[in-house]
């Protein structure tokens, strides 16, 4: 076993029985109802003193859980269930990736395989609220042409509803994990696309098929852009300058504000 993948799984392997203890019990407050997503969970010393444990290790198991994405600390207000669908920590998929040689042509093969399954299945579940959310994030591609960082941010938004949309929240948490991980890279490079325009087409085509509830048309439209998408960022990619010296950026995880 590879130095880094042994001090990964002792990371892992090493919890405590009183962190896991923590776990176990927050997960049978939400497997039996008593907590949803979206509610804040008790104040820590009355969690504390139910588990009879101490507050750094409560807050060893909730710091577990939120690394999970299951749970979301807001400072000043609590610690809440996630209300959206979970995501693997990209921060460590970032990690495999620098060990094992990811390459983005990879990644986008993965989306191709995932996401036009994806959406097919958006095109056969999603709601009036999805299909008006995808409306929106198109018009809002469209109106932001002219600012690149802006568009991405809607283009995230639009792939993450169509997620939503699949009524899957599995396949949702595999795409949240892959498209941090390619923001992090296009947000470095989308500053030199040269037709947005092009692509807000591709959006708006997957969008209709959804809207049709065309499961084959939609996938096909979805293998379409992502194909287009990956020359794209190749051809940006080009055109980045090489930073006079290479300095190792610290890993952070992507946070892209919900509605």
């Amino acid at each position: 076993m590879k130095k880094e993948a042994k001090e990964q799984f002792d990371e892992v392997s090493g919890h405590s029985q009183l962190t896991m203890h923590v776990v176990e019990h927050i997960r049978s407050l939400i497997s039996s109802g008593e907590v949803r997503p979206g509610d804040r969970l008790p104040p820590e010393r009355d969690l504390a003193r139910q588990l009879k444990i101490s507050r750094s290790s409560l807050r060893s198991g909730i710091g577990f859980l939120a690394a999970m994405g299951v749970l979301k600390s807001r400072h000043g207000a609590g610690t809440f269930v996630a209300s959206g669908p979970p995501s693997f920590d990209s921060s460590s998929f970032s990690v495999l990736g620098a060990l094992h040689g990811f390459h983005p042509w990879q990644m986008f093969e993965a989306r191709i395989v995932i996401e036009s399954n994806v959406a097919a299945l958006a095109a056969e579940r999603a709601t009036d609220e999805h299909i008006a959310e995808l409306a929106e994030e198109v018009a809002e591609m469209y109106a932001s042409l002219e600012d690149p960082q802006q568009y991405l941010i809607h283009d995230v938004r639009f792939h993450r509803t169509i997620a939503k949309a699949s009524g899957n929240p599995i396949l949702g948490a595999l795409m949240e994990t892959l498209t941090a991980s390619l923001y992090q890279l296009r947000s470095k490079t989308i500053q030199n696309a040269v037709d947005l325009k092009e692509s807000s087409e591709m959006h708006r085509e997957i969008y209709r098929a959804i809207r049709s509830h065309n499961p084959q048309q939609a996938r096909r439209a979805m293998e379409q852009h992502l194909n287009l998408a990956r020359l794209a960022q190749a051809s940006e990619t080009e055109h980045v300058e090489p930073p006079v010296e290479e300095v190792p950026a610290p890993l952070a995880d992507v946070i892209l504000p919900d509605r």
